[in-house]
């Protein structure tokens, strides 16, 4: 196997390892772009979801029952619909322009938190929530993608950092386990992408408790202006790879 190939096909599954451990979520968003260096971002998204599915699992286990109930079942259901939406709509889907959309709403996110922190458009509601999971359930299902939606929901809440953590972990293994079927579907799952997934399983599980025992480091207050700066960091990236 090409080195190259291999080396970023490790990055990404290494980013997307210690974001499932807990470091904040949007360092995840790096891992596709990355890859896509070396591979098409199909095969990138189709090589990783495997892959995803087990670091959700190894995280379940460190953050079990951390999660709030009333939160995800409103994040769940509705990004089942918005990965409905994707697998119908992906074969005339311009992956570069999801790209410009999620990166424009991370940034515009990001801004309108600092400027105005009690603006109305950050009122957490249960409706926004819908709204923003069927979102992050549509960008997950294309690009790996949901952690930018989500956050415009999830952050307003404030919740505590393990509380956070873990209702985005149990969120995400519902979310993507359920891209298993659209992704075999639509031929994301082929032997020669599994083949890779398998040879790059041990580091999916060193990631993760890497990822795990680095946000035990962190002070919760550091822990979301990291996330709001990788947020924003991530928008400008993948606005910048829509563009390109």
């Amino acid at each position: 196997m090409d080195p190259t190939f291999l080396a970023f096909a490790s990055f990404g599954v290494f980013v997307f390892g210690i974001s499932k451990g807990g470091v904040p979520g949007p360092i995840a968003m790096l891992a596709v772009p990355v890859m896509s260096f070396a591979m098409s971002p199909l095969q990138a998204a189709g090589i990783l979801l495997p892959l995803l599915i087990i670091m959700d699992f190894s995280a379940i286990y460190l953050y079990w029952k951390k999660w709030l109930n009333n939160i995800v079942k409103i994040i769940i259901p509705a990004s089942i619909i918005g990965i409905l939406f994707g697998t119908f709509t992906f074969q005339y889907t311009n992956e570069n322009q999801i790209r410009i959309v999620v990166g424009a709403i991370s940034i515009i996110f990001v801004l309108v938190s600092f400027i105005q922190r009690n603006n109305l458009l950050l009122k957490p509601t249960n409706i926004k929530g819908y709204f923003w999971s069927s979102i992050a359930g549509y960008t997950s299902f294309l690009i790996h993608a949901g952690n930018p939606p989500i956050n415009f929901y999830m952050l307003p809440l404030k919740l505590d950092k393990v509380s956070f953590i873990g209702t985005m972990t149990l969120a995400f293994l519902v979310i993507n386990v359920v891209k298993l079927i659209p992704y075999y579907y639509v031929g994301l799952l082929a032997p020669s992408n599994l083949i890779v997934s398998l040879m790059l399983l041990p580091l999916a599980f060193v990631s993760v408790l890497f990822g795990y025992f680095l946000q035990k480091k962190i002070p919760e207050k550091l822990f979301f202006n990291i996330v709001y700066i990788l947020l924003f960091l991530s928008g400008c990236k993948l606005i910048f790879d829509g563009v390109i």
